[in-house]
């Protein structure tokens, strides 16, 4: 475990989840691990759904039901969705929310 770096986008993740949009995501997903640390301290406002199973050899029904088959997979209010690592630009463009400075 590591001490998550202090950020800036703490506005950012409150917007995301304020907004409607989710982030699915797997625990051995290093593109998932990476949105994280992007976020640093703020991440754990993030709106994130684990996908995987304790066991990573499968996926649970929630993301089946969204039919999630890449990680990570953002899926917005107005159901647009976005597969890969994001930047925070472009999180703040697809959600509507403000990019912190």
């Amino acid at each position: 475990y590591f001490a998550a770096k202090p950020s800036n986008l703490l506005p950012l993740a409150q917007c995301l989840k304020e907004k409607g949009a989710t982030f699915y995501g797997a625990f051995w997903c290093p593109h998932c691990q990476a949105t994280k640390a992007l976020f640093g301290s703020a991440a754990a406002e993030l709106p994130y759904v684990e996908c995987s199973t304790p066991d990573g050899k499968d996926q649970l029904q929630t993301c089946k039901d969204k039919e999630v088959t890449n990680y990570p997979t953002w899926i917005f209010a107005d159901g647009t969705r976005m597969t890969g690592e994001l930047t925070a630009a472009q999180l703040a463009s697809a959600s509507g929310c403000a990019l912190p400075q």
